[in-house]
């Protein structure tokens, strides 16, 4: 009878053990779920705020004599196309194809803003218009914090995916519906901003026809 319950005890403490392993294990992929989700929303706000400001940018550019319209088109029509995915905006898409088309639509607009400050550095009047100044100074930080944002998103999505298949995460996280977390995907000099940069000094106007 004493072996009986010194064995009963063992395999006892053995399953308190376990339990406070899973419990433990759960308890952190949660967390980490949820810092997931919380940096993927942070993305969301960064690339809110730079859709925000496109409005304003549009307007003022348009208020440029003679501006090149094709140029301000594919802004407008990048931003459009942005608006035309549909994604969660409070946690990380589960197919990584659908985060892909999101990327993808949000670099066209970066290409097409890049685009534009190009042709504005033919336009000295423009950049002397302390509006668009403001907008460029504006735009510039959205896009590094972009960059920023996007950089902690995968940090997260990293420490997430690594804990759903390691010890004790990989025994119960599948079967618990714990599955992998898509990543942006890493693009040319993706530690840096996209190419908007800012030259005011004042070139020579464009000669007349």
């Amino acid at each position: 009878m004493k072996n009986f319950l010194i064995g009963l005890a063992v395999v006892a403490g053995v399953l308190v053990i376990l339990l406070a392993v899973f419990v433990s294990g759960y308890n952190r992929l949660v967390r980490l779920a949820k810092a997931a989700d919380a940096q993927w929303a942070q993305v969301q706000n960064v690339y809110q705020r730079r859709l925000d400001l496109i409005p304003n940018l549009v307007q003022t550019v348009q208020g440029a004599a003679n501006f090149e319209k094709s140029t301000l088109t594919a802004v407008i029509d990048a931003r459009a196309s942005v608006g035309r995915v549909t994604i969660d905006a409070n946690s990380v898409p589960a197919d990584a194809a659908k985060l892909a088309e999101f990327e993808r639509a949000q670099g066209q607009l970066s290409s097409a803003l890049s685009r534009l400050m190009v042709v504005v550095e033919r336009y000295p009047d423009l950049k002397a218009n302390e509006n668009f100044r403001d907008l460029q100074a504006q735009l510039e930080g959205t896009e590094n914090r972009i960059a920023v944002e996007r950089g902690r998103f995968n940090d997260a999505v990293r420490d997430y995916n690594t804990a759903i298949h390691t010890l004790p995460g990989v025994f119960f996280a599948h079967a618990m519906g714990y599955t992998d977390k898509p990543y942006f995907a890493a693009a040319p000099a993706a530690a840096t901003a996209p190419a908007v940069r800012f030259d005011f000094s004042t070139p020579s106007a464009p000669a007349k026809p």
